[in-house]
């Protein structure tokens, strides 16, 4: 295994010399990053926000660079993969996944820097000529049926050809009678607000005990989804076949595991229809791509869940470019301040509901360390099972 002390010549990167961390707050979350330093003067920027615990997460990353990055060479990719999870005794996890995922991002764009081309010559080249996303965070107001068609309707017209959403509010376990029908007008109300021609996709944030996911999935057959996300807990993992056998429209999920081996059992059980790993948080483009290949073999789809940063988008851009059974990618980035976009300067846009090929070398993305100075992390937590959890902090 290598060593930070290894003989071997090093590769156009040079060797890394320094790992740092940086955190940028916003009203919704605290954003985390990792940038990786090499003695050729290169740098290579990761993502790995946490949605609660980007603090952990930029110390841990500081802790295990040191341990196991300084001195090895960035273009060491799968050695350095294996190096963070078993040299630091991980065995997964929702913080230590994280580090491995953006550090795995930081040094394709070293390696991308170095060669001077875009990551995704480097992760497959290109299976599409741009990437089709939907927007996610759209709906914060007042739930309601009426603000939720308002919003869908703006949405649509910002160029989004699909939406997701979750229309249960607090719901955890069971639905009373009254917050059921809400949902189901809720759906209703923005399927007949943006047509027939654009895709919805519900979420379920892994929330509802069988017997209500199952009659949730009845009574979203007439919306014509495009997949219901996550409606049963993971706990409960074998149960989700039983759910999709009785679906009119593809389950979907995966975004709570770190790698390939807590992949497994969603594999075995044929859980899902379309897996949905995070590039900052399912071990970045080295596990994402087996993690595709592992869904292809189980003729499963692939749309990565994003409910990061526009750096994770631009570094997820890159990642499906290659991915022959990708679906659809999703995105917060109309959700934030436009200071954000600031402070990953080179993040690609999203326009009329599309990103397009990338051009610069690595991931083309520079954190603006003054944008970070002027927003620093707030550590404000919202409850995903509280009333107007969905307003994300906003009127």
């Amino acid at each position: 295994m290598l060593t930070v002390n290894s003989t071997r010549p090093a590769g156009p990167a040079g060797r890394i010399t320094r790992v740092e961390t940086l955190m940028l707050g916003t009203a919704w979350r605290d954003f985390g990053y990792v940038r990786v330093h090499t003695d050729e003067g290169l740098t290579g920027v990761g993502e790995i926000t946490h949605p609660y615990r980007v603090r952990e997460t930029c110390q841990l990353a500081e802790a295990m660079g040191a341990r196991h990055l300084v001195g090895a060479d960035p273009f060491d990719v799968e050695e350095l993969w294996l190096r963070l999870y078993q040299g630091d005794f991980l065995r997964g996890g929702d913080i230590g996944g994280i580090v491995v995922s953006g550090v795995d991002q930081a040094l394709h764009d070293l390696m991308g820097k170095a060669l001077g081309v875009p990551v995704y010559r480097l992760t497959g080249g290109a299976c599409r000529d741009r990437v089709r996303v939907y927007a996610n965070g759209w709906y914060t107001g007042d739930r309601e049926p009426a603000a939720f068609a308002e919003r869908a309707r703006e949405t649509v017209a910002a160029g989004y050809g699909a939406l997701k959403f979750d229309p249960f509010g607090a719901g955890l376990g069971e639905l009373s009678r009254p917050e059921f029908r809400l949902s189901l007008d809720i759906v209703a109300a923005v399927r007949e607000a943006v047509g027939p021609d654009v895709d919805l996709f519900v979420e379920g944030h892994a929330r509802f005990a069988f017997h209500t996911a199952a009659r949730l999935v009845a009574a979203l057959e007439p919306f014509d989804l495009g997949w219901f996300e996550e409606p049963l807990p993971w706990t409960h993992i074998e149960r989700y076949a039983e759910l999709r056998a009785r679906a009119a429209f593809p389950i979907s999920g995966g975004e709570h595991f770190h790698n390939r081996y807590e992949y497994a059992r969603l594999f075995d059980t044929n859980a899902v229809d379309i897996i949905q790993p995070d590039l900052s948080m399912a071990g970045g483009f080295t596990e994402v791509r087996k993690l595709a290949a592992m869904a292809d073999v189980h003729a499963m789809t692939v749309a990565p869940h994003n409910s990061n940063s526009p750096l994770c988008t631009t570094a997820s851009v890159h990642a499906v470019l290659g991915i022959p059974n990708f679906t659809v990618l999703e995105t917060f980035d109309g959700l934030l301040e436009p200071y954000v976009a600031q402070a990953v300067r080179g993040a690609l846009p999203v326009v009329d509901g599309y990103v397009e090929l990338p051009e610069r070398p690595g991931l083309g993305v520079e954190l603006v360390d003054e944008v970070f100075a002027e927003h620093p992390p707030t550590h404000r937590f919202w409850n995903m099972f509280a009333d107007g959890w969905e307003k994300r902090n906003r009127t």
